[in-house]
């Protein structure tokens, strides 16, 4: 089954059809047109030619009321990235843990965050990243802090989940499809995706080219006639003392701001049933 779908009005102008890899192919889902200024901006990488952080939205699956996530859900939309063209190029996998304090004495665990997430990426191997959604405070630290925080057990995981699929690539964008699951087992207890726009790490400047993709996107999932929809809930960054451009502190506030709507929906799942 195919995904076809109608840019919008603003992007035919000047626009050429090209193939993700950058060439020109007519055979390219005849009804969608990518912006020709994609193409002049393809490619752009930092030194040594390792690429620089770009612009991140993290999206995760909303299932409709009375239903819940499974397989062939995941299966259907990493489907529908390929129907339109999307070239997968390996794994992709991050991993997020909600931290409880570990005190003698219950009384002392008010004194601790209760939000204290910590969150490992795959772009950055060797950085670990700690938000504390309550005070706004996003942190980057060296991976080795995890083995420090085991030693001096302040800290105990209370959840860890994995994020686990497949990257893709389509033309100036990079998709990251891929399941949530606890850490040591294969339970769904969620879908997440990333859609990454390379050419620019402003956010004011690539929000409306951002926009447009996702709207694309959203009416092609929506073809496929499944129960859910791809939710975005795009925090204020500026409350976390970040910056316009984009970094991967940008991208642990997100997934901080995905994982307390998976445990919302769970809890809501929950409570249905009882």
């Amino acid at each position: 089954m195919s995904c076809h779908m109608i840019l919008p009005e603003s992007w035919s102008r000047q626009s050429q059809i090209i193939s993700p890899s950058g060439s020109f192919c007519g055979s390219f889902l005849e009804d969608i047109e990518i912006p020709s200024y994609w193409l002049a901006m393809r490619g752009k990488r930092g030194s040594r030619g390792k690429r620089l952080r770009r612009e991140i939205t993290v999206l995760h699956w909303q299932p409709n009321a009375g239903s819940t996530v499974n397989s062939q859900i995941l299966n259907e939309v990493s489907q529908c990235v390929e129907s339109i063209n999307g070239v997968k190029e390996g794994r992709w996998k991050a991993t997020l843990t909600l931290y409880k304090p570990h005190t003698r004495e219950p009384s002392q665990a008010a004194e601790f965050p209760r939000d204290f997430l910590g969150v490992s990426l795959p772009e950055q191997p060797n950085k670990y990243y700690f938000i504390i959604r309550g005070q706004r405070i996003v942190l980057e630290a060296d991976s080795s802090i995890q083995t420090i925080m085991e030693k001096l057990q302040s800290y105990k995981t209370r959840i860890a989940l994995n994020f686990d699929g497949f990257q893709y690539q389509l033309g100036d964008f990079q998709l990251r499809v891929g399941k949530v699951s606890p850490t040591h087992s294969e339970n769904l207890r969620g879908i997440v995706m990333e859609v990454e726009y390379l050419p620019i790490s402003s956010m004011e400047k690539a929000r409306q080219i951002m926009e447009e993709f996702l709207d694309i996107w959203q009416e092609a999932v929506s073809k496929r006639s499944l129960p859910g929809q791809f939710i975005h809930i795009e925090p204020n960054f500026a409350d976390y003392g970040l910056p316009d451009h984009y970094t991967s502190q940008h991208t642990a506030v997100q997934y901080a701001i995905v994982m307390a709507q998976l445990i919302a929906s769970v809890q809501a799942v929950q409570s249905a049933r009882n």
